[in-house]
């Protein structure tokens, strides 16, 4: 008997979670202060309804649904203890607008109570989340997103607990976003913690476009993929599709793995990452910028990303670069802009580009610019993705 899911287990997490946004009250920052409020003046219930979930040893508060199934113990404000009801101690979940809710998971470990354990005659209990893994009927869609829930809130938890001190300079780390980040509380530091990132080229294929996107730190002119970060308990199909949407508004759907790149050179404040390529395809087409996190997105015809491949300010940029490192070893460091490298032959602006050969995001856009060729015209023998082996 063949057993097929519509997503692995643990993924499928049906909350979604937002962007932080000051006018939005489901979004990770507004909802914490909402949050803190509602303990400070003692006010629970309101919109939108908080609902919790405890943790305990890693192990979810769970009740059983007359010996054959099971749920979480979701449990309102007004059940937590004053001690657990500090707005530090909660970890923001997702929301879902459709219930008016906000979710939240919480570590009482080391609590006596910490929670009402019996209300409305319904008894609850820590159980281990292999057993109500095990327990759970895989055919109820129901059942397998309260699961997805659980993982995701065990593995939030579990970071905050290994993540307490900074990797560069030894200090305490603070949280972040509701608890989605940790940021180091040293002034001099104040370096970001974060887990994978997904990069992604997404794609149009009914009008044979690919969606590019520019930041402000960007040189001028340059084009990329989007790029974020992966949530803990989040699979990497979940992470591109949720970042795309909170970036540019677009529905994705099928999620394809290109390759994988180790990215030791990001910005100082999150310097060392694993950098995930997917291919991205779009079920919607209406962009809506997230200005929060980037300048602008938009959709480019394939010949047009094929002009921003073809030019030879890669090999000039290159050679810049080398130039500069020879004037640094003689003791002369010349200081060079890295957008003046990015010019044509005949000396005027190329009306855009995309990043060089170094980046996973060239590789993912010149794989899908050029199907069957590598980016210096010579044919392909298989379309295998450059992180395989035959590459290596």
């Amino acid at each position: 008997m063949s057993i097929n899911l519509s997503t692995h287990v643990f993924a499928g997490n049906p909350l979604r979670s937002k962007t932080p946004n000051n006018n939005d009250l489901f979004s990770p920052t507004t909802a914490l202060e909402t949050l803190k409020s509602r303990i400070t003046d003692n006010t629970h219930h309101q919109s939108p309804n908080f609902k919790v979930l405890p943790f305990r040893n890693g192990k979810p508060l769970a009740t059983s649904i007359g010996g054959e199934s099971w749920q979480l113990g979701w449990i309102g404000l007004g059940e937590l203890s004053p001690e657990l009801s500090a707005g530090e101690s909660f970890v923001y979940l997702g929301s879902d607008v459709d219930e008016d809710a906000v979710y939240w998971t919480i570590d009482v470990s080391g609590e006596e109570i910490g929670f009402v354990p019996e209300f409305g005659g319904v008894r609850f209990s820590f159980v281990e989340l292999r057993t109500l893994m095990v327990a759970t009927d895989w055919v109820d869609s129901k059942s397998m997103g309260n699961l997805a829930i659980a993982g995701h809130a065990r593995a939030l938890l579990e970071w905050h607990k290994i993540s307490l001190f900074c990797g560069h300079c030894g200090e305490k780390t603070v949280p972040m976003e509701a608890g989605r980040r940790k940021q180091c509380s040293n002034e001099s530091c104040k370096k970001r913690i974060y887990p994978r990132v997904v990069i992604m080229l997404v794609i149009d294929q009914e009008n044979d476009r690919a969606l590019l996107s520019k930041q402000s730190r960007f040189v001028p002119r340059m084009w990329s993929c989007l790029a974020g970060f992966i949530e803990p308990g989040e699979s990497l199909e979940e992470a591109v599709r949720r970042e795309t949407l909170e970036e540019t508004g677009i529905e994705v759907g099928e999620v394809v793995y290109h390759s994988s790149q180790p990215w030791p050179v990001g910005p100082n404040s999150m310097p060392c990452q694993l950098m995930v390529g997917f291919f991205a395809y779009a079920k919607s087409l209406e962009i809506n910028v997230d200005k929060e996190e980037l300048e602008d997105a938009q959709w480019h015809s394939r010949e047009e990303v094929r002009k921003a491949l073809t030019f030879a300010e890669y090999k000039k940029a290159q050679t810049t670069a080398a130039a500069k490192v020879e004037q640094m070893c003689k003791g002369v460091e010349k200081t060079h802009s890295l957008s003046t490298d990015f010019n044509v032959e005949s000396g005027e602006l190329a009306p855009m580009f995309v990043p060089g050969p170094f980046a996973i995001a060239h590789h993912l856009i010149s794989s899908w610019a050029f199907p069957d060729k590598n980016i210096n015209g010579s044919e392909l023998h298989s379309k295998q993705p450059i992180g395989s082996a035959s590459n290596l």
